[in-house]
């Protein structure tokens, strides 16, 4: 009876084994006599397969060259080393779009500033492939290049700075930057700015030239430190960039900039101008922005922004905040968690987020969303008139603790001396409260009483003073029929301080029940 084929290193064999042998027993008996059972064999050759090539290295070949550039770092006590002692010739292969920023001298300890060496590898990447390939039109498709910090730290005395000549499908990640002393303070770690060579000023001075340069740039995985110098990443004039999975510390103006563009992602990352955990006793000083959108359709996502005067500064439309936890600054101390400055043309969406001991501010609001929220410490939301203007906005399903201190869960800041006339479509509802005051712009009350006159006072949970656009009420006779008085005459006689007055023809005893709207129609 046939047996089975085995094969081994380089060929085949074949085993015939007789058909007595039926059990695993007979054949582990069978097992000593095997090497020394020539006659039991068959070689049977293999059939041909193409050659590769390029892929016989041992694994000694493969790591001596590893094992030479980390003992020669190690003897040079972090020097910058030869191109040629590094095991890598400079730049990418022709068969590699990856950049390793050591291959062309920078220092991976820190000790010596490698803003040059960077900046080489970048502009290496940045040199697009021959396929003549766009993104957007303009936009060189860099075919998916990446420079590559492995894992190091680096001195930069000066941004490092995306080539003018813009391009896209890149990314930068694996490593640290350190500002040295002499950074410059209007400047940024690393800067997607197209800067001419006439441009006065840094990135922080730089407005939107309405081009776009860059498109599809990752940022990733890495530890931006401004040593209290200037920022941390400035994305400006550019197209669906992503800050993902950074940590980005001790910033003097922002953590993250963006200026101009559409639709930069900033998610996954920790922002904060000192590092601290909360409880900070330099918490009152604490000055700069973590998060500043001066432009339009972007994103922040499970970002947490744990020191700064402002958590998210918004001055550009249709942004979306989502899963942002912000304790950079508390509002006692003059913090805002989120500050939305666009007065009259917000279109801002704050979703899922955590307002931590600091609250939103809003000037002007037009077309807002908070919603699904939480608010803590008597965090809350500030609606700042800049011009009277009020549309649109939704603050609903939102929790709200605080300490008892009777704070508004929102409130309305006319100090500018401009109070909220032009207003239309605002919803405050559903939120739940324990240690504030509640405030809403839809409130329902009763009064019960025996008389003519029954009043209802929605003055201490309305939004906005003496405004009632719409209610609707019901009386209800004590008795029913039987009392003779079920078809009294009745109706509304005053709403004015938000105080809704009902009144009957002849004493009655009776429970008035009302519903009162104050965003239904602009205010007459």
């Amino acid at each position: 009876m046939p047996g089975r084929k085995r094969s081994v290193h380089g060929g085949y064999y074949s085993q015939w084994v007789g058909a007595e042998v039926m059990g695993m027993a007979g054949f582990l008996l069978l097992l000593p006599s095997l090497p020394f059972a020539a006659a039991s064999y068959e070689l049977v050759t293999p059939p041909e397969h193409p050659r590769r090539t390029g892929l016989h290295l041992s694994l000694h070949d493969h790591a001596a060259p590893i094992q030479r550039r980390r003992s020669l770092l190690a003897s040079n006590d972090g020097a910058t080393l030869p191109l040629a002692f590094l095991g890598r010739s400079q730049g990418s292969t022709a068969a590699s779009r990856v950049y390793h920023v050591v291959d062309y001298g920078a220092d991976p300890t820190g000790r010596n500033d490698s803003s040059d060496a960077i900046s080489r590898a970048i502009s290496d990447a940045f040199q697009p492939p021959k396929t003549g390939r766009t993104l957007l039109s303009g936009i060189p498709d860099l075919g998916g290049a990446e420079v590559h910090l492995d894992g190091g730290t680096y001195l930069v005395g000066r941004p490092i700075r995306l080539p003018s000549s813009g391009g896209g499908n890149f990314k930068m990640h694996g490593g640290t930057l350190v500002a040295d002393d002499d950074f410059p303070t209007d400047g940024y770690l690393i800067e997607l700015w197209a800067a001419s060579s006439s441009s006065g000023g840094g990135a922080a001075a730089a407005g939107s030239s309405g081009d776009l340069h860059y498109e599809y740039v990752t940022v990733r995985g890495l530890m931006l430190d401004a040593n209290y110098r200037g920022g941390g990443i400035a994305i400006i004039d550019s197209l669906r960039t992503t800050v993902d999975n950074c940590y980005i510390a001790h910033f003097a103006t922002d953590g993250v900039l963006v200026r101009g563009g559409h639709e930069t992602y900033v998610r996954n990352s920790f922002i904060g101008q000192h590092i601290t955990a909360g409880a900070d006793p330099g918490e009152k000083n604490f000055t700069g922005v973590g998060i500043n959108l001066d432009g339009n359709d972007n994103a922040v996502t499970d970002v947490t922004i744990f020191s700064a005067a402002t958590g998210v500064a918004v001055s550009g439309q249709a942004n979306i905040l989502s899963g942002v936890h912000c304790y950079n600054k508390a509002t006692g101390w003059g913090g805002i968690g989120i500050h939305l400055r666009l007065p009259g043309l917000t279109q801002t969406r704050i979703v899922n987020c955590y307002l931590d001991y600091t609250g939103i501010l809003a000037e002007d609001p037009v077309q807002l969303l908070v919603a699904n929220s939480f608010f803590l410490g008597d965090a809350n939301v500030v609606l700042k008139s800049v011009k009277g203007v009020m549309r649109g906005v939704t603050i609903v399903d939102n929790l709200f603790s605080g300490n008892d201190k009777e704070v508004d869960i929102v409130q309305l800041d006319e100090s500018s001396g401009k109070v909220f006339g032009d207003v239309d479509g605002v919803l405050v509802n559903r939120n739940v409260v324990r240690g504030m005051r509640e405030r809403a712009t839809v409130a329902r009350g009763s009064a019960r009483g025996n008389g003519t006159t029954w009043a209802v006072d929605f003055s201490p949970v309305l939004l906005f003073p003496d405004r009632i656009d719409y209610v609707q009420y019901t009386l209800r006779p004590h008795g029913g029929a039987a009392g003779g008085l079920l078809f009294q005459g009745h109706a509304l006689r005053n709403v004015s301080s938000n105080r809704v007055v009902v009144e009957s023809r002849s004493p009655i005893s009776a429970t008035v029940h009302v519903a009162v709207d104050q965003s239904v129609a602009a205010a007459a």
